[in-house]
């Protein structure tokens, strides 16, 4: 790496391709029916009434797909393949995190077309192999849904990478410049990546670090989520003794001063998460950054049984001003993810105003 990364990149041309905010109308939700077991060791028999559940409370409001290879779509037709607003794909998959390695989808031509991004992935820097069937999804949605897609050798998660629909967008060094992601790219490298394929023009790194317990090198959803673009939550431990609440405050100072460079200014809010909490001496990282946005209407937020929740869950609702939903994530955190790890979002394009 030649250089390390600034706390904020402006790149200062244009580009009519962007990435939406998550609060902007949805097409459908995509999920990926969980089978790993070494995904949740010991608690695997209670993961599949956890996806059951969170997919039907989601298709309430929203189309749900979800990715279902041969081998195990019998389980899944036979919890989910009744439901009218569930739509199950044969697409296999090597674990359920798809927000990593499914595509990122991007708007152009006035917002009225959707492509999408095909990065590199490599299982969080190689943690986890095999992983050639979730390297390979972006392909099969994209052709599932006959969408042009751009390739690139970047190598990334979808869970580093946080817009607001304006340009704007929130990373970290420690995950998209680690020597097991893009050895030979440093920050300027890959600013002008990202820029090309999403049309980001302003990159925030955020160098703290991530939640202990994290396997992901510090992905950005479990740290700091755009909730408009005028307002941002950060999350933060009230608990000096766990190793990570030095740099979570360092996450949120380093928000706090990009806030008074950048048009519009968001307000930059504290998301308190509960103290570290250990299973068999492996810290669960529990982050309520890790909500799903459902459009303008409803969030799903992760719920830990810890003393947290409902402050949380009320300040994302004062700040959404949407429906708030609290899902119980105690057993799904034990695999190390939550809500936002396990789902990928599809924008709806703009319909193509015909000139009569």
């Amino acid at each position: 790496m030649t250089s390390q990364a600034n706390a904020s990149q402006k790149i200062e041309f244009g580009s009519d391709r962007r990435v939406p905010a998550e609060w902007e109308p949805q097409e459908c939700v995509w999920i990926s029916w969980p089978h790993k077991q070494a995904t949740w060791p010991g608690r695997f028999e209670v993961i599949p009434a956890f996806f059951t559940m969170w997919a039907s409370i989601i298709a309430e409001s929203t189309p749900v797909r979800v990715l279902a290879g041969t081998e195990f779509a019998g389980d899944c037709a036979k919890r989910l393949g009744t439901h009218r607003n569930i739509e199950l794909i044969d697409i296999p998959t090597d674990d359920c995190w798809i927000r990593d390695y499914g595509p990122t989808f991007v708007l152009e031509h006035a917002d009225t077309h959707l492509s999408i991004v095909d990065w590199q992935y490599n299982a969080w820097g190689g943690k986890y192999p095999p992983w050639d069937a979730d390297a390979a999804v972006c392909k099969r949605i994209g052709e599932e849904l006959n969408l042009s897609r751009a390739v690139s050798d970047l190598v990334v998660e979808g869970g580093a990478l946080e817009f607001d629909g304006r340009g704007r967008l929130l990373t970290t060094p420690s995950c998209l410049l680690a020597d097991t992601r893009n050895p030979r790219l440093d920050a300027t490298n890959v600013a002008q990546e990202l820029h090309r394929l999403t049309g980001a023009t302003e990159i925030v790194w955020l160098d703290g670090g991530g939640l202990e317990g994290d396997d992901t090198d510090g992905h950005i959803d479990q740290l700091a989520r755009f909730i408009d673009a005028e307002n941002i939550v950060a999350c933060v431990s009230n608990y000096a003794h766990d190793r990570h609440s030095w740099g979570l405050k360092n996450n949120f100072r380093q928000l706090r001063a990009w806030a008074d460079t950048t048009v519009p200014k968001p307000e930059v809010h504290e998301l308190p998460i509960p103290e570290i909490r250990r299973i068999r001496g492996q810290p669960i990282p529990q982050s309520y950054c890790n909500f799903l946005r459902l459009g303008t209407d409803c969030l799903l937020v992760p719920q830990f049984n810890e003393p947290e929740d409902d402050y949380a869950a009320g300040l994302l609702r004062e700040l959404t001003g949407a429906q708030v939903r609290q899902i119980d994530c105690s057993d799904l955190a034990w695999g190390l993810g939550a809500l936002h790890c396990a789902s990928r979002d599809q924008p709806k394009p703009r319909p193509v105003e015909v000139m009569s």
